[in-house]
């Protein structure tokens, strides 16, 4: 049934793969750590955040808790700044790391950081694109192999999408290194965490990053197969 299959796929699919393993098992050893030790100054993530949008002149956007492990993020439509319970009303030092790069998330929106911008613009066809790529591997590689032309166009489109998501995932990175990158500045400059306290908060933050990178290798084998797939439909 799978005639199509082909040992060297196997090129594009572990690397990301592995890479995405070992990158969610960093992260969660590094949420560990920095979970076990208490801020110093006694800050939740949700007084973290405040005292940050504060100090930088960011206003309108409201902190609210919600629910899901890691499930932190900023949205830029809504002007919420949603923390995990965890991380809203936890005063470690990994909710504090947390909460400081999601709001660096809010320093960019308010201060039009370009990168951010675009990648708002693709997330419509970011949507699209990973549509069109999981329909191609879905059913485009069965439709080639089995001779029918539908199939190869499905596999093009596939391929189209997944450049597309692909592209999505390059300009998310500066993205998040940024805002890890000013969370970390914020923090140590206004005095919200001590030296004492920055390898932890920097591990969390390091951690997280490489989980966009490791994403961003899995999109990239994932449109490599597909290019690897139509051309073998082709002979």
């Amino acid at each position: 049934m799978l005639y199509f299959f082909d040992p060297r796929l196997l090129l594009f699919i572990l690397p990301g793969l592995l890479l995405g393993m070992w990158a969610q098992a960093r992260i969660r050893s590094a949420y560990a750590r920095a979970s076990q030790i208490r801020s110093r100054r006694g800050l939740t993530g949700a007084a973290t955040a405040a005292a940050i949008m504060d100090y930088e002149g960011v206003s309108g956007v409201s902190v609210e808790p919600t629910p899901g492990f890691l499930s932190d993020h900023y949205h830029p439509l809504l002007h919420k700044l949603r923390l995990s319970e965890e991380v809203y009303g936890g005063n470690s030092l990994a909710a504090v790391g947390i909460a400081g790069h999601e709001v660096g998330h809010a320093i960019q929106h308010a201060r039009r950081y370009v990168p951010m911008y675009l990648r708002s613009a693709l997330v419509p066809l970011c949507t699209a694109g990973s549509i069109l790529g999981q329909l191609a591997l879905g059913f485009g590689v069965f439709l080639a192999f089995a001779g029918f032309a539908l199939g190869k166009w499905m596999l093009l489109a596939g391929i189209a999408g997944f450049m597309v998501v692909f592209l999505f995932s390059i300009v998310t990175l500066p993205v998040e290194f940024n805002a890890s990158k000013r969370a970390l500045a914020i923090l140590t400059n206004r005095g919200l965490i001590d030296a004492e306290e920055v390898p932890a908060v920097k591990g969390v933050l390091d951690a997280a990053a490489l989980t966009y990178v490791a994403s961003a290798v899995s999109i990239l084998g994932t449109l490599l197969q597909l290019v690897f797939l139509f051309n073998r439909s082709r002979d």
